[in-house]
């Protein structure tokens, strides 16, 4: 029995593994890319994936940042991989520390780093080497003396206990094999009464089988999706309060340029995920 139990414990890990490979292999193609638009060619989709298999990304003023947002950032920065703006969300004030969870080439890094001030610090995490080098380059240009990039598993966070007033995510956690972890990661890593700012994408109904396991629509932020009740019993799991998940409609007019010529929003929305550390008793 021990034995079984153990098998079953490194294939599931096997799994894992494959699955973050995947993503890891994916995003550093566009990394790598000079250009965004050089690499994934997109005109209409964000997170999702061309006919060729590749991630395509989408200038982020289609997702709810501004003109000034995209202004404030080094080029380069803006890669288009989100599903809506945690850092509005978060509503950050000065001095705050704060992580970003898949940060990328460091954009929402960067747009906190101007919110939280000189008091304030931003830690990217990032497994993708690539992303990491090209956020730290980024983060040279921009002449950031507040921002920190990296490398590690959002599973596995290359940080302390209680350091964090706020993580923030855009679009990452839903690419992660075991989300439970993630969310028990993040409440070890937020101080006593820290907060979670998320975007993300959510699955409305079941997704079949043939899309839950498709390596492209996992990368391309979809195929991996969770139902919100299914959030929201991990983030309580993990010892959150004060969770709310909120759907947002709207984003479906995006969603449908993720697959082209598939039927994808009918079974994925982006969403808002906030939720509170609470205070040690």
């Amino acid at each position: 029995m021990i034995y079984c139990s153990l098998e079953s414990s490194r294939n599931e890990q096997t799994k894992h593994d494959e699955h973050r490979q995947n993503v890891r292999n994916s995003y550093a193609k566009v990394a790598q890319a000079e250009d965004v638009d050089q690499c994934c060619g997109a005109e209409n989709s964000c997170c999702g994936i061309s006919d060729d298999k590749v991630i395509n990304t989408l200038v982020s003023s289609r997702i709810g940042y501004s003109n000034e947002d995209i202004g404030k950032a080094p080029k380069g920065a803006d890669m288009g991989l989100g599903c809506g703006n945690p850092k509005d969300i978060a509503k950050l004030r000065t001095g705050e520390i704060v992580v970003d969870l898949g940060s990328g080439g460091g954009f929402d890094c960067f747009l906190s780093a101007d919110d939280v001030g000189k008091t304030g610090y931003v830690i990217g995490v990032d497994m993708t080497p690539d992303m990491v080098t090209k956020a730290r380059r980024n983060a040279e240009k921009g002449k950031y003396s507040n921002v920190e990039f990296r490398l590690g598993e959002i599973e596995h966070l290359p940080l302390a206990d209680n350091v964090a007033d706020v993580i923030i995510s855009n679009c990452v956690i839903n690419l992660s094999p075991n989300k439970n972890q993630v969310f028990k990661e993040a409440y070890r890593v937020l101080k006593p009464g820290g907060r979670l700012a998320i975007s993300d994408v959510v699955a409305t109904v079941e997704l079949p089988e043939d899309m839950r396991n498709d390596p492209a629509l996992i990368s391309g932020c979809v195929g991996n999706a969770s139902l919100i009740e299914d959030l929201e019993e991990m983030m309580t799991a993990a010892g959150f309060t004060d969770i709310r998940i909120e759907p947002k409609d709207e984003s479906k007019d995006f969603i449908r340029g993720w697959v082209p010529g598939s039927n994808i929003s009918d079974y994925v929305v982006s969403a808002t995920f906030e939720a509170i550390k609470p205070m040690a008793i």
